[in-house]
């Protein structure tokens, strides 16, 4: 086990000898050995450094190690699937996402688990808002210049996603569907393949989280046209929203903690907890806010049916984009 961890984990080491929360006799009833965070991307992503930030504040605080293993593949449900058999102890987690719990159950014909029932789903953490980005050298600055370009060379601007089925997937083939646009979609196993291709000029478009990539707007290395959110984000308020440009798409990009079925209740409040810690010191909100991912308090009850809702949610825009198996 240990030499597989090495080939995909980064460790990050423990500090404080402190007590779990929610402890009633002062005996950790949780972390009681190292916990393991699986990503479902590579590393770079959102999932991926937001993982990291939690494990490494969390390592401090409790005194254990939190070891992030990224297991990219499958829409995500190959983690997913690897948390679901694991001992329901809280010391294998998932840093939960759309991918394996809102897209893949519409998107696949045959899953390997049940969103709701094979998972124990403990803490939300936050969400963030895609957009789309192009080369600057295309000379696009608005939405319905990129639709006028790809109408007038169809299947000839290219577009890098994070994977079948992700959220810029989804958002990528709604716009198309939508626009009545052919542009050709190129999957990558997480964002930073697809960013650094399109760095190179492979790619003449990518879908991402804006307000990560605000540093590439500022160098003036991408063009972001629109972003799928309800209203601009303040990370990059000159960014208009698609639906300020008559395109009504909005994709919330959300962020959790949860682990296999059963977990005990002390367990699980334990991990509540932690999280709810972590995420409420002002270092971690500082970078919490500086990628875009929005905080919203929520119960474990409350994480749980968010989770079960949003499948519903999706499932029309899914099928829309026709990100469906075949």
């Amino acid at each position: 086990m240990m030499n597989r961890l090495s080939r995909r984990t980064m460790i990050l080491a423990g500090a404080a000898s402190l007590a779990a929360p929610g402890l009633a006799s002062g005996q950790a009833v949780w972390p009681t050995k190292p916990v393991r965070i699986l990503v479902t991307f590579p590393p770079g992503g959102t999932s991926d450094i937001v993982a990291r930030l939690l494990g490494q504040y969390m390592s401090e605080k409790l005194g254990q190690q939190f070891l992030i293993d990224n297991r990219a593949g499958a829409g995500g449900t190959l983690a997913a699937d690897i948390v679901k058999k694991e001992a329901a102890d809280g010391h294998t987690l998932l840093l939960a996402n759309n991918a394996p719990f809102t897209i893949s159950p519409t998107q696949f014909r045959q899953m390997p688990y049940d969103t709701v029932k094979d998972f124990t789903h403990v803490a939300y953490i936050g969400a963030s808002a895609p957009g789309l980005f192009v080369q600057p050298s295309l000379g696009i600055k608005t939405l319905k210049e990129f639709i006028d370009r790809a109408k007038a060379q169809p299947g000839q601007l290219k577009y890098g996603s994070s994977g079948v089925g992700s959220i810029h997937h989804v958002l990528g083939e709604a716009l198309k569907r939508r626009a009545g646009i052919n542009v050709v979609h190129v999957p990558y196993r997480g964002t930073a393949p697809a960013i650094q291709d399109f760095k190179a000029g492979v790619l003449s478009c990518f879908f991402d989280l804006v307000a990560q990539n605000v540093p590439m707007l500022r160098a003036n290395e991408a063009i972001a046209v629109g972003v799928a959110a309800p209203e601009r984000i303040s990370q990059a308020p000159e960014v208009p929203t698609f639906r300020e440009q008559g395109m009504d798409l909005v994709l919330e990009n959300w962020l959790g903690i949860s682990g296999p079925a059963g977990m005990p209740a002390p367990v699980t409040a334990a991990i509540h907890a932690a999280v709810a810690n972590a995420i409420a010191l002002p270092a971690v909100q500082e970078r919490l806010q500086s990628w875009g991912v929005e905080r919203k308090p929520m119960s474990t009850a409350d994480y749980t049916k968010f989770v079960a809702d949003q499948i519903e949610v999706w499932r029309p825009l899914i099928i829309e984009a026709g990100a469906q198996e075949r």
